[in-house]
C-alpha cells in the first residue's frame, strides 16, 4: 500500500474510521490497519479509539517541493528539476551520492522519513516520519580535496544562519560540526567526498535537524538532544527552513570555494559554545585535556595544554571533568 494518501488523509488531526479510510482510499479495513502499523513503525504517533477510528495527535504538514522552489526566489532556476522529495528512503546521503555517480553536478534530496540515517563515526541518526529535516545536497568543487579543510565547520555556520533567518535564536556550534541549543544537540552534519584528489570533487552534505521529535523516537537517542518545537513558540515550517538552508548553502559554498574556511573562522569563534572552556578530546584510545581557544583558519581546534597550544584535526569533544593542570595524553 502507498502510505502517502493515508498520511495525507490523517494529517488534518481529525478522527477517521477504518471503514471511511478504506472507502476513500479504495482498500479494505485490514489494509488500512496494516498501513497504520507501518506508519507507526516509521516513528509517527497515531491514536486509535474504538468507535472513532484513527487520528494523528495534531495536524501534520508535509514538505512541498513547489513551495520550497517558490521561497527560493532567484535561486529557483538553479534548483528546479534538481530536487527529490522522498516519502521514505534508507539514506538521503546515499541517494545524493548516486546522483553524483549519474553525472549530476548539484542535486538536493529530501525525505520525510529515513530508515537508516547516518551520523558521524557510523552513529545512527533518528529520522521519524514527517517530524524533522533530512537533507542531502550534492555539490561539485573544482578544487582539490585538500582545499576542503574546514568545510563541515562552514556548513554548520550556514545551518545556524539559515535557522536564524527563520527566527530561531540562541544557537551555537560545537567542534567539529554540531549545532547546539541549550547545550543539547539540535542538528548534525555528515560530509561524504568522492572524485579526484586533485579535483574536481563532489561532496554530499548531509544535514539532519530536529524540528519536532516525537517522544517515542527520542527515547532511542543516546545523547542529550533537543528540537525546535520544544524551545520556540514559532510554528515549525519545514519547507521554509529547507528553502533558507538551500539559499544559504548555495551562496556560502561559493564563498568557501573562493576563500576556504578562513572566510568563516571569525563567525565560528563568535558562536563556539566551548570556546574558553576546559574540554577533553577523545580520538580512539587517546584522551587529551585542554582549554578550547576556538579554531584555526583551516578549522582545526586550538587546544591550550600545559605544553602549549596544539592544533587538533580530529576527534570527539566533550566537557572536561578533569582540571587542565596534570592533563596529558593517556
Amino acid at each position: 500500500m502507498d502510505l502517502r494518501p493515508l498520511v495525507q488523509t490523517l494529517a488534518d488531526g481529525s478522527f477517521h474510521s477504518g471503514a471511511s479510510l478504506g472507502r476513500q482510499l479504495g482498500v479494505t479495513r485490514t489494509v488500512i490497519g496494516r498501513g497504520v502499523e507501518a506508519l507507526r513503525s516509521m516513528g509517527i504517533e497515531i491514536h486509535s479509539v474504538t468507535g472513532k477510528g484513527y487520528r494523528l495527535p495534531g495536524p501534520l504538514e508535509l514538505m512541498s517541493v513547489a513551495r520550497i522552489l517558490e521561497l527560493l526566489g532567484g535561486g529557483r532556476r538553479l534548483w528546479s528539476g534538481h530536487i527529490d522529495l522522498l516519502f521514505s528512503t534508507d539514506s538521503t546521503n546515499a541517494d545524493a551520492m548516486r546522483k553524483g555517480q549519474e553525472g549530476r553536478s548539484h542535486y538536493l534530496v529530501l525525505a520525510e522519513h529515513q530508515a537508516n540515517g547516518r551520523g558521524r563515526r557510523g552513529k545512527a541518526w533518528v529520522s521519524p516520519l514527517g517530524a524533522n529535516i533530512s537533507l542531502s545536497m550534492l555539490w561539485t568543487f573544482k578544487s582539490s580535496m585538500a582545499a576542503l579543510e574546514g568545510l563541515s565547520l562552514a556548513v554548520a555556520i550556514l545551518v545556524v544562519d539559515a535557522l536564524r533567518a527563520c527566527g530561531y535564536e540562541g544557537l551555537g556550534v560545537k567542534w567539529p560540526n554540531d549545532i547546539l541549543l541549550n547545550s543539547c544537540k539540535l542538528a548534525g552534519i555528515l560530509l561524504e567526498i568522492s572524485g579526484d584528489a586533485e579535483g574536481p570533487c563532489k561532496v554530499v552534505i548531509g544535514i539532519g535537524i530536529n524540528v519536532k521529535m516525537p517522544y517515542s523516537s527520542g527515547a532511542a537517542i543516546d545523547q542529550a538532544f533537543t528540537d525546535l518545537a520544544s524551545n520556540f513558540e514559532i510554528a515549525p515550517d519545514r519547507s521554509r527552513i529547507v528553502a533558507e538552508l538551500v539559499k544559504g548553502l548555495t551562496a556560502g559554498l561559493a564563498v568557501f570555494a573562493k576563500h576556504g574556511f578562513a572566510a568563516f573562522q571569525p563567525r565560528w569563534n563568535d558562536i563556539d559554545v566551548y570556546k574558553g572552556r576546559d574540554v577533553e578530546i577523545i580520538s580512539g584510545a587517546s584522551r587529551r585535556v585542554g582549554r578550547a581557544l576556538g579554531v584555526s583558519e583551516t578549522g582545526a581546534l586550538l587546544l591550550e595544554t600545559e605544553s602549549g597550544v596544539a592544533l587538533i584535526a580530529g576527534g570527539e569533544l566533550t566537557p572536561s571533568l578533569r582540571p587542565l593542570h596534570g592533563g596529558a595524553t593517556v
